[in-house]
């Protein structure tokens, strides 16, 4: 039996309320998360273009860009909310850092559920399936994929968007492969993406948006290929150069493989390490004055990503390992202030940012481990090496620590007060009969005012 025709029974026929507690839990705190992080992209400079390109088509008004109010058809609105969420790189992460399932996921899933009044239960069964899918497919292909230049998040992402999509429109296991099969005809998205462009920021807009359409396209009839995964023309092949379908399908129906991580700073999450170990250093007195030199050491996984070291933009800057580190040291915080126009150039953080160099380590015990040697102007040595991140499963962000994020990204974009009202709707999104009433709420400040 191929692939797809065994994830689509399951995924298509188990109930939301028999998902383990725990992942369903972490469900929860991941739209928190997402709502908080979107919010506050929506405001960025790519995420007002996404926003203003997918309002301008029009069409019936099925769900909310999130951050500007304005109600048009679910593929849209899942656009430009995940570029949203995708825009100042503090958007969750899996374990190995390869992808971020917010973006492609719960975008979707938002959006369709706004537009077919699901209950918050559902919503958080979506979400979870849909993540589990993306993991299974993530584990069964990386790091090929990776390495081949291809971007996990909207390559894998697509057939997560695609299963909480076609869960909440209610496919059948027959419909969902179909709709397996064209979601992998949609999948794309490269790792040439770390210039000073907005690049980055898109990939997960189509993702989102091709998978409400492949369950779209399905529920009416419209037939996809069953051997999408592991066929000799299909993702597999194409994206990998093989699929291990024993680690796609293992477990399936009695193991849910899906572990969330959560961004404590505005970077790519492989630098978070970097970071952390520069605050440790920072609260032990070291200041970018007395820094005559910095190594990090990292491990092979990441030691060839993000070694700009004269970011000019925003969007360089969030990726530059050297820079992070410095302004980390500096300002003592890498959140989005850090990372602004107005302050990559200043002389005191470039001068910095040039005497930070990057070695490779196999011995560190992590893909994304970073060690930090630095030697002050009198001599002195100081080492640093954090193996789990603040947000990390071994070094994780409580509720209140999520409540806390949530609040300082969306309190300027949401009306004043609003921030406690999500929180506690979000808490008891489990029992919401419709999610349109937690939706409204998360409507800005101008469009609130203009209602």
């Amino acid at each position: 039996m191929p692939a797809a025709t065994q994830l689509a029974q399951h995924f298509a026929t188990v109930s939301s309320s028999s998902l383990p507690a725990p992942q369903m839990n972490e469900m929860r705190r991941l739209l928190l998360d997402y709502l908080g992080v979107a919010l506050s992209g929506s405001q960025s400079e790519s995420g007002e273009i996404a926003a203003k390109v997918m309002t301008s088509l029009g069409g019936v008004p099925q769900a909310t860009v999130l951050g500007h109010g304005a109600k048009i058809p679910a593929v849209h609105a899942a656009f430009a909310n995940a570029v949203s969420e995708h825009s100042i790189e503090m958007d969750d992460v899996d374990v190995l850092a390869l992808f971020h399932h917010g973006p492609p996921i719960v975008s979707a899933a938002l959006a369709v559920a706004e537009w077919q009044g699901s209950t918050g239960l559902d919503l958080l069964g979506a979400m979870l399936c849909g993540c589990e899918i993306m993991n299974r497919v993530s584990r069964a292909t990386n790091p090929a994929l990776r390495n081949r230049a291809f971007h996990t998040t909207p390559t894998a992402g697509v057939f997560g968007a695609t299963v909480a999509a076609g869960r909440l429109l209610g496919l059948t296991p027959e419909q969902l492969t179909s709709a397996l099969g064209l979601a992998g005809a949609q999948a794309s998205g490269l790792m040439e993406m770390y210039g000073p462009s907005m690049q980055k920021r898109v990939n997960p807009g189509p993702t989102a948006r091709n998978g409400i359409t492949a369950a779209m396209l399905a529920k009416e009839g419209f037939t996809g290929a069953d051997t999408i995964f592991e066929g000799e023309r299909g993702f597999g092949f194409a994206f990998a150069g093989g699929i291990d379908v024993d680690i796609l399908l293992e477990g399936l129906g009695t193991d849910v493989p899906v572990a969330v991580e959560y961004k404590a700073y505005s970077a790519a999450r492989p630098i978070h390490n970097s970071i952390d170990a520069a605050l440790q250093l920072r609260a032990e007195g070291v200041r970018g004055d007395d820094v005559e030199s910095i190594v990090v050491y990292r491990h092979p996984d990441w030691a060839d990503y993000h070694l700009n070291r004269s970011p000019q933009t925003f969007h360089e800057a969030q990726v530059s390992l050297p820079y992070a580190t410095a302004v980390a040291l500096v300002e003592g915080a890498a959140l989005p202030a850090q990372f602004g126009d107005d302050i990559i150039n200043r002389p005191d953080l470039v001068a910095l940012t040039q005497r930070i160099s990057v070695e490779t380590d196999p011995t560190l015990p992590k893909g994304v481990s970073c060690r930090l040697e630095l030697t002050t102007k009198n001599g002195s040595h100081l080492t640093a090496q954090v193996d789990d991140a603040k947000g990390s499963l071994g070094n994780p962000m409580t509720d209140q620590d999520l409540e806390a994020k949530f609040t300082r990204l969306a309190g300027p974009v949401v009306p004043e007060g609003k921030t406690a009202e999500i929180i506690q709707a979000v808490t008891g999104v489990r029992d919401l009969s419709g999610v349109g009433a937690l939706i409204e709420l998360c409507a800005a400040k101008e469009h609130a005012h203009a209602a």
